[in-house]
């Protein structure tokens, strides 16, 4: 098992940081679940922290990408690592997280160090690119697998050096 772990631990997001059938009363919930995660898995040392973070930037401006995609994202000392958490919504579930064409069904808190400016930017750019293939957005919704959607997440990312 460690082995197994020791794999994962290399990689973006893991089995173990996607939540599917994500009920959610709101954006800040829903990052406070997946914030929940990173923090489990050791990616993120302070939870209330980060948080807090996650929710200052989201109130700055809104994370809401076309598609039904809501990206909130934090870069911050309590991060250990580059992490993407990602939530799925149950059917008929959704959350607000301001974008024009609607609410999102689908959620990747990402999580950089604080260091990491380039770093940050270029995941969020990467992912963006990916998140504006439709097929991409309809491959993440019907996998209902984590280790699925883990895969189709880090090979976005796989020319991502990190």
């Amino acid at each position: 098992m460690t082995q197994d772990w020791e794999l994962y631990d290399a990689e973006l997001t893991t089995p173990e940081l996607v939540i599917l059938e994500m009920e959610a009363s709101s954006k800040e919930d829903a990052s406070a679940q997946l914030a929940g995660r990173l923090f489990q898995a050791g990616r993120v040392s302070d939870l209330e922290g980060f948080l807090a973070q996650v929710n200052a930037r989201e109130h700055q401006l809104a994370t809401g990408l076309p598609g039904g995609i809501g990206m909130p994202h934090a870069r911050s000392a309590f991060v250990s690592k580059t992490s993407i958490a990602v939530g799925v919504t149950k059917y008929g579930h959704s959350l607000d997280f301001g974008a024009v064409d609607g609410p999102a069904t689908v959620v990747l808190l990402i999580a950089t160090p604080a260091s990491s400016f380039s770093e940050h930017l270029e995941v969020l750019a990467t992912l963006a690119r990916s998140l504006f293939k439709e097929n991409f957005r309809e491959s993440l919704r019907r996998a209902h697998d984590p280790e699925v959607i883990a895969e189709l997440i880090n090979s976005s990312l796989v020319f991502f050096d990190h």
